[in-house]
């Protein structure tokens, strides 16, 4: 893994099933290593989100921290979502490029409308499941 301190950060819903196989989908496919993770009911995460301005509160959706630091970026919905796919690189970056032909709006319309039903369809837990002893160095500020 490169710097950890430049290291893209994703924020999750630590409790939501789809987020967790997204999650694990990253570990899996991150072949170099790139990501780090933290839940948003972490204090790590909520205090980045209240450092962009976001409302802490709602975790309807994932978010990406890109270049985290002096100079981070806050990215979120489907746009999170598209940089760790072109992160990921290979097939995933193809992918990624592809969806990018859609509008923006409605890649958010159809990113919103999942993220709405997302403990209905996948599940959620009673608490953030803990990762395996060999990725937990990747996550940030457990709760």
């Amino acid at each position: 893994m490169g710097s950890d301190s430049a290291s893209p950060i994703i924020l999750y819903d630590g409790v939501c099933g789809l987020c967790n196989r997204f999650v694990q989908f990253v570990l899996r496919h991150d072949k170099r290593l790139v990501f780090r993770f933290a839940p948003l009911q972490s204090q790590f995460a909520q205090s980045i989100l209240h450092r962009h301005g976001v409302d802490s509160g709602v975790m309807q959706t994932v978010y990406v921290v890109n270049n985290p630091g002096e100079n981070e970026q806050l990215l979120m919905r489907a746009g999170a979502a598209l940089f760790v796919m072109n992160e990921l690189g290979g097939v995933w970056r193809m992918f990624s490029a592809l969806s990018r032909v859609l509008p923006r709006r409605l890649r958010d319309v159809v990113y919103d409308w999942v993220a709405r039903h997302r403990y209905r369809f996948f599940g959620r837990h009673e608490t953030c499941p803990m990762p395996s002893p060999e990725v937990r160095r990747r996550f940030l500020d457990l709760p």
